[in-house]
């Protein structure tokens, strides 16, 4: 009886250097946002969080600032292989064909957080990521950055003051409906190239959340910004389905836990982010903020909430009008 528990005692102590000894699994995070925004900071936790919960089995390497890959490269790397977990922008599953993710562009389709909240903390938010499988993609989350605010070198009251401008967007139909109904003339930029474009006068304007307008320097080049908070950018957390799925149970667990509590954190300091961040630009002073009238606001809706209809073809018609059941936004009382 001695002998067996000397040798169960030593076969522990074997397992347990062997699983210490072991070279932990890498999982490679790509973004192409700066550390300092709520994505970049998102990563961060989900890392620190995903090595502590799987006692050391991970390691998470985080590459921010487009440092791995490029906006445009992102996603195939993911579906290749090539690197674990990426981030984009809701705007990037419609070239895939997956447009009902192009709800999330619609302009005025949320009024705020809480109304968004709804809809990705919800069952119709989770079977949005399910419809990701068919592609080798499993989504994880859905992560905040912000609401969008317009900016140029010209000042913005009206709708009219964007005729004719050259605005930079994200490759996105909805998008560019968006920005035709302005009167603009969408120009899709990588993200890493527009404050190049900006700066060279390649394109006028753009539309982004503060955090990153200001940690990718745009208010350095743009001289008029109106909060207009018409449109939502947000993020999904997805994974290459081959890897999450071949990962042990455990390590599978861990992961999950930490994208949990990473998403919770980052979709809690997303406003603070954006407000430290507009407050930043503004002390800057290169550009001048504006807060719109309420019939300004009012302006810039009538002439964007359109696009919901013109989009309804492309992106569901059902869909469109789950969201207004979930917000209770009302197209027609405007």
């Amino acid at each position: 009886m001695i002998m067996r528990g000397l040798l169960v005692a030593v076969l522990s102590m074997t397992c347990v250097w062997s699983a210490q000894a072991a070279d932990p699994i890498v999982v490679k995070f790509s973004h192409v946002v700066a550390p300092n925004t709520p994505k970049g900071m998102g990563a961060e936790r989900f890392k620190a969080l995903a090595e502590q919960y799987s006692n050391g089995a991970v390691r998470v390497e985080v590459y921010p600032n487009s440092t791995l890959y490029k906006d445009k490269e992102e996603m195939e790397a993911l579906q290749l292989g090539a690197v674990e977990i990426i981030a984009p922008s809701l705007a990037k599953f419609g070239p895939l064909g997956l447009r009902v993710f192009e709800a999330f562009d619609l302009p005025y389709i949320f009024d705020s957080y809480a109304e968004l909240h709804k809809v990705t903390g919800g069952s119709l938010g989770a079977r949005m990521l399910e419809s990701l499988e068919p592609r080798g993609i499993t989504g994880l989350a859905f992560w905040d950055n912000g609401f969008k605010s317009l900016s140029a070198n010209t000042p913005i009251r009206t709708p009219d003051d964007l005729r004719g401008k050259k605005m930079r967007i994200q490759s996105s139909k909805v998008l560019d409906a968006q920005m035709r109904a302005l009167g603009a003339l969408p120009q899709v930029t990588a993200f890493d190239e527009v404050f190049a474009a900006l700066k060279a006068g390649v394109v006028d304007g753009t539309e982004n959340p503060h955090s990153n307008f200001y940690t990718q320097r745009m208010h350095e080049v743009q001289s008029h910004m109106l909060l207009t908070n018409h449109g939502y950018l947000g993020y999904a957390v997805i994974t290459n389905k081959k890897f999450w799925d071949g990962l042990p149970g455990a390590v599978r667990d861990a992961l999950a836990r930490a994208m949990r509590e990473a998403t919770d954190y980052t979709n809690q300091i997303a406003k603070a982010e954006n407000d430290k961040a507009l407050a930043a630009i503004e002390a800057a002073g290169t550009t001048e903020v504006r807060v719109p009238t309420a019939e300004e606001r009012l302006a810039f809706k009538k002439a964007l909430v359109p696009v919901h209809r013109a989009m309804a073809p492309r992106i569901g018609k059902d869909l469109i009008e789950a969201i207004y059941d979930e917000t209770g936004f009302d197209p027609d009382d405007l």
